[in-house]
């Protein structure tokens, strides 16, 4: 896994870069169930060659093709026919995305192979339990359970293929712009069903204003102006949502939430299975997931950390993917980063730390926050800390088990206990704009079945006897932390969390009872 990540050293820009590049040169094949794979390929080889490509199930076989040029997809595009409107009329809209069936399937019914799909999704938690016990370390535990969850080379083409078709529509206004996908799909802490959150970047625009400083005149475009920022983004939004409705091949449950804070599109983009959020550029988001993505190629130990504790958190309905008042994936993952910026010596720097080794093209100052830290990840020092994932996570438990959350808050930019700057029940500052609680929405009875659960799950890992939980086949290590607690020792938990407030205690346990019940489908989830 180090090794992995040592082959990672590319900078954020230069990976996103390469991957837009990548989804501009590529098509997508909705295939018959039978075919034989060596002549789909000779076909389209003879419009370009064929650089990669791989199949998957979604609502039947479809295969990913990527061409060495774009103009050979110009060349494919020229072969295609139009379907024929018998029963319904299309839009005649071309797309990248094509339906390839056999004429005559007599004659080509011998030659046909088996297919290696590639998965879009994990394994439910009861499997992954399984193959959990028969790992031979808690660390192994810990790789594998990262292994099964990250996104796969092929997931991460899809998602940037999605945002590629997307593209196409917004071109249509916009010939100059751009989508690019942000968050989990992009920080290397995306898990594979997770949704594609995207945004139109128009920030091309920005390079022509340098053109004209020569010479003795001003020249610029005249465009429509309007009262504010917010008015702009949801018209461009409301047409571009309202195009992928009338005229996206495969575009459904098109909903347009523009009166959110962030306004936002929301479709199901079905060619390639995923759930989309397009909203228009947030250069913040961007800044939080580049500083994501250099803590996740520091160090090997702190994806499968990240992983395991999602998963963990998600088992024990800790999580959810419906937003309320729990804890959400992003916020414990910044509670993560604190908790390794905090050992000793510490496993990652702190924000300011990335600051200090910035440089003059790391400067980023977006309204009015400063942004800035390194992007070069060779100026950045490798840890000296030596701990193994298995001491890890139990430290992790017992950290935040015993942290004063009424008197402190998380810092990431120094890595430091602070004192809170108000009474949220748990503070963690968002990285940048430093006025904001990333963790806001998070209740006290949540924040107390989180400490609760961490406290059960250090005793779990203190008490344990790994030999003879192996000898009697019973779940050890981390598998025994991925099953719902309540089941057999709800009469010991009672006594773990004395001195938490017994009002929640009451709607701890009424929660515990009703999440065993569903807490294994969801875990399936996110």
């Amino acid at each position: 896994t180090d090794a992995e990540v040592n082959t990672r050293k590319k900078t954020f820009a230069e990976v996103q870069t390469e991957r837009l590049d990548q989804a501009e040169r590529t098509v997508l094949i909705k295939c018959p169930s039978k075919f034989n794979e060596k002549k789909l390929l000779q076909y389209l080889s003879s419009h370009g060659n064929v650089k990669s490509h791989f199949f998957f199930e979604n609502r039947g076989i479809n295969a990913l093709i990527e061409f060495s040029e774009k103009s050979s997809i110009a060349s494919l595009q020229d072969a295609v026919g139009i379907p024929s409107a018998s029963e319904h009329h299309v839009v005649p809209f071309k797309s990248r995305l094509f339906t390839f069936t056999l004429k005559n399937t007599v004659s080509q019914r011998v030659e046909e192979t088996p297919l290696h799909l590639s998965p879009q999704c994990h394994i439910p938690v009861k499997d992954l339990i399984e193959k959990l016990c028969l790992a031979d370390s808690m660390s192994s535990q810990m790789y594998i359970l990262l292994n099964e969850h990250q996104l796969t080379e092929e997931n991460i083409k899809l998602r940037f293929l999605a945002c590629s078709l997307v593209r196409d529509f917004a071109c249509a206004y916009f010939p100059d712009s751009t989508v690019k996908p942000f968050g989990s799909s992009v920080n290397t802490f995306g898990k594979l069903g997770s949704d594609v959150d995207m945004f139109l970047d128009f920030h091309n625009t920005g390079m022509h204003a340098t053109k004209m400083k020569k010479g003795p005149f001003e020249m610029e475009y005249q465009m429509k102006r309007l009262p504010s920022e917010r008015l702009a983004t949801q018209r461009i939004l409301s047409v571009i949502g309202d195009c992928l409705d009338n005229f996206g091949p495969g575009c459904v449950n098109v909903q347009k939430i523009l009166n959110a804070r962030c306004p936002l599109v929301k479709f199901s983009h079905q060619a390639t299975g995923f759930q989309c959020d397009l909203s228009v550029s947030n250069s913040i988001a961007i800044r939080s997931s580049e500083l994501l993505y250099i803590y996740g190629c520091l160090d090997s130990r702190v994806r499968a950390l990240v992983f395991t504790i999602r998963c963990w958190a998600r088992v024990h309905g800790l999580t959810n993917s419906a937003p309320g008042t729990w804890i959400t994936n992003f916020s414990l993952t910044m509670m993560v980063m604190f908790f390794l910026q905090r050992r000793s010596p510490p496993i990652i720097p702190t924000l300011d730390q990335l600051k200090e080794l910035a440089d003059e093209k790391d400067k980023h100052i977006i309204g009015g926050y400063d942004c800035s830290f390194v992007s070069d990840l060779r100026k950045i020092k490798p840890t000296k800390n030596t701990e193994t994932l298995d001491v890890l996570l139990g430290e992790f438990f017992e950290y935040f088990g015993n942290f004063d959350f009424r008197k402190n808050s998380i810092n990431l930019r120094k890595g430091k206990e602070v004192n809170k700057p108000e009474s949220s029940p748990l503070y963690i500052w968002n990285p940048f704009e430093q006025d904001l609680n990333i963790s806001k929405n998070v209740n006290q009875p949540q924040l107390e079945k989180f400490i609760a659960m961490a406290r059960e799950s250090a005793w779990i890992l203190q008490k344990e006897d790994k030999t003879q939980q192996m000898i009697n086949k019973e779940p050890w290590g981390l598998a025994a932390l991925l099953i719902p607690f309540g089941k057999s020792n709800s009469s010991k938990m009672k006594n773990r969390m004395k001195g938490i407030g017994s009002e929640t205690i009451k709607s701890l346990l009424d929660s515990l009872k009703l999440n065993n019940a569903n807490s294994q489908q969801k875990a399936v989830g996110k």
